[in-house]
């Protein structure tokens, strides 16, 4: 490769068309996709199901504050192997975009919580990479869901190769390499298109917003029943209009409070909508829970507390990292360690401060550790962001004196 080609890897990569380049195989309709939301699909509550009207839920809302905000707060760390461990790669390009600003205009935080928010509403996530002229990447562009599609070329001595046909924010179109696309798949049946929850949640969700849109719509009414207009004798179709008409103008407005005067032997029957015994408020409790499965989320993070204990609050906290946020963290960190880091480095989010419990209990930790000799002071310190002591008394590692190798012989005894 000479030197003109080599400056040429930091281009956008036009990907080669190879004869049996076909679009991947997907569980997501490509047709879906409308502007970055899913296009209107009618559940069979009558009710239509997309993005906008699935986040006007309350604890769809408060699930995907909870997900995303404790996700994007979560240090995502750019480390460089150092024998047996490892260390942050610090004035690393990667470093900084993963740690302080992943591209001009968006924080870190404000980029890992798009991130997610792509991850668990559109099953996937998608960013160009910008690199230098050197090959290193050096801004981190998210794409909106819809405007990236892969592509497959399969060779059966080299395997699956993976191509993106993506539009940039620009509007410009092409097909571009792997190297070029940060592609992070959620929950998959193919490994390259995330499955979409509100498409395949379709009729939970549409139960869950037609049973609020009722509500809604009953306290609209002022709270007032439907009513039965009852004569002894019959009543002509054009009298049944008028009557119709008038009742609805008198009494029909949520604020009215006229007094009913009926003749011609005319009753009013109230029909009966009692909450109670339609388990209304039993069926949004269990929707809730719903919710909760939908996307992930342990209950009573969504304020679902009828089942809550809070009898381990630090146990908790554990349950929410290991087996809700735990696998996004991994599928984040092995994606951007696929597809960005350099040899000897990989990504890997620091989760300590989320599993920090009460003070007493973490102090009884940390002086455990510095008892077996396993952390010094200054590490110690540094967890709390705690200026190092210096020094030797910040630096020394203790040992238990009353320990010894087990192969060695006990002092003092023949």
């Amino acid at each position: 490769m000479g030197l003109i080609d080599f400056f040429r890897r930091s281009e956008p990569s036009q990907a080669r068309v190879e004869p049996s380049l076909q679009a991947a195989s997907s569980v997501e309709s490509t047709t879906q996709w409308s502007n970055g939301f899913i296009t209107p699909g009618m559940a069979t509550a009558g009710v239509r199901v997309d993005e906008s009207t699935v986040i006007g839920l309350p604890g769809t809302l408060q699930a995907l504050r909870v997900l995303c905000g404790v996700f994007a707060m979560t240090p995502l760390v750019y480390y460089r192997r150092d024998g047996e461990g490892r260390t942050p790669a610090r004035g690393n390009i990667l470093y900084d975009l993963l740690r302080v600003a992943a591209n001009g205009h968006q924080s870190a935080f404000h980029f890992r919580e798009l991130m997610m928010g792509d991850i668990l509403l559109a099953g996937e996530f998608n960013a160009y990479v910008s690199r230098d002229r050197l090959g290193r990447p050096v801004a981190l562009t998210r794409l909106r869901p819809g405007t990236c599609t892969p592509a497959l070329y399969f060779s059966a001595a080299e395997g699956e190769t993976v191509f993106y046909d993506a539009t940039l924010p620009d509007g410009h179109s092409a097909r571009f390499s792997g190297r070029d696309i940060l592609h992070i798949v959620g929950l998959s049946r193919d490994g390259l298109n995330g499955m979409n929850p509100i498409r395949y949640a379709r009729e939970a969700l549409g139960g869950a917003i037609a049973t609020e849109r009722h509500a809604q719509r009953f306290w609209a009414r002022g709270g007032k029943v439907d009513t039965v207009l009852q004569g002894k004798g019959r009543i002509s179709r054009e009298n049944k209009a008028v009557m119709r008409e008038d009742w609805a103008r008198l009494y029909g407005n949520p604020e009215a409070t006229n007094v009913a005067v009926l003749d011609q032997d005319v009753t009013a029957q109230f029909l009966n909508s009692d909450h109670q015994k339609q388990q209304f408020l039993e069926t949004r409790g269990y929707q809730l829970g719903d919710l909760a499965r939908i996307w992930g989320v342990p209950p009573h993070l969504i304020f679902d507390l009828s089942k809550a204990t809070f009898s381990n609050i630090e146990q908790q906290s554990l349950e929410f990292l290991t087996y809700h946020l735990g696998p996004h963290f991994e599928r984040v960190s092995s994606a951007i360690t696929m597809r960005l880091a350099e040899a000897d480095h990989f990504a890997e989010h620091l989760t300590d401060a989320l599993v920090k419990g009460d003070l007493k209990s973490r102090m009884e930790a940390y002086w455990l550790q510095r008892q077996m000799g396993m952390v010094s002071a200054d590490e110690l310190r540094q967890r709390d962001n705690i200026k190092p002591i210096g020094g030797a008394a910040g630096t020394t590692y203790w040992r238990p004196g009353n320990m010894v190798d087990a192969a060695e012989p006990v002092p003092g005894t023949p």
